[in-house]
């Protein structure tokens, strides 16, 4: 998606990415938040309203993070660092959402009797 642009060095030692590489960025970032509200404006309902939504989001989040924080150019150790725990995170939310379906609908069952 994004292209392998040099990275230029200065005296300093300080990176320096081209700035053509944040324009065209920026103007994804555009797209993708236009296609977002195409989402509301053809008026789509129910789950593929919700996937879409939640595709462009998470889209245009990769691309801040990547390009932006600038994770692109980070080591593997210090993007596993940042990312491993909130991806962990979500993974245990998921599992306690199913588990809370199990609890719920035994209550329920338990103390209605049926």
């Amino acid at each position: 998606m994004v292209e392998n642009t040099q990275v230029q060095v200065d005296e300093h030692g300080h990176q320096e990415h081209p700035v053509s590489l944040y324009l065209k960025i920026w103007v994804l970032l555009f797209i993708l938040s236009g296609f977002s509200y195409m989402v509301d404006f053809m008026h789509l309902e129910g789950l593929l309203r919700w996937s879409l939504i939640l595709l462009f989001m998470f889209l245009k989040a990769g691309l801040i993070i990547s390009v932006f924080m600038h994770m692109m150019w980070e080591r593997m150790a210090l993007i596993c660092a940042i990312l491993i725990p909130p991806l962990a995170l979500t993974l245990f939310i998921g599992i306690m959402a199913i588990e809370s379906n199990y609890t719920f609908f035994s209550r329920l069952m338990f103390f209605t009797g049926s």
